[in-house]
Parts: C-alpha cells; structure tokens; sequence
C-alpha cells in the first residue's frame, strides 16, 4: 500500500478496507481514491486497478453486490466507476 497510487488521478496515499484475510493476505477488500471516489476491488488476493474502459463492469457490481453490508456507504452508493 505504501507504493500504490490512483492510476486515475495519481493520488496518493489510497484507503484499504479489508473484507477478508488468510493470515497477512488479503483475500478480498477494496482499495479506495478519496480524490476521486474510485474503488478497485480485491479479488481472490488481486487488487484489480484497472483504467474504467478496462474494467468489467459485471464482475464490480456483483462484488458490490455480495459486500453491500460490510463495505462502506460512499463506494456502495458514491463509487465510481459504478456503484448500487
């Protein structure tokens, strides 16, 4: 975390809410840009940080989906690239 910036915008530093571990891994989670309100999902230990015309908006809304009750209300109702 302490070397990764928003691909967007280049903000640094970057928020991590973790979902899920396996010791010191993370198995799922999100990594969020406060500047720009971009989340990019963590999943099975990848963070996914993709550019938005690269990302597959299926698989977002569907972790979103599935995490709508642990992750926090401005990457459900605010995220962007999509959100619920």
């Amino acid at each position: 975390m302490e070397i990764l910036a928003c691909p967007i915008d280049k903000h640094f530093p970057l928020e991590l809410v973790e979902l899920t571990t396996k010791g010191e891994i993370i198995s799922e989670g999100t990594i969020f840009c406060s500047k720009c309100s971009r989340y990019y999902p963590i999943i099975e230990e990848i963070p996914i940080m993709l550019p938005d015309e690269l990302r597959d908006k299926k698989q977002d809304i569907e972790f979103l989906n599935k995490h709508k009750s642990t992750l926090p209300e401005k990457i459900v109702t605010k995220g962007v690239p999509w959100h619920l």
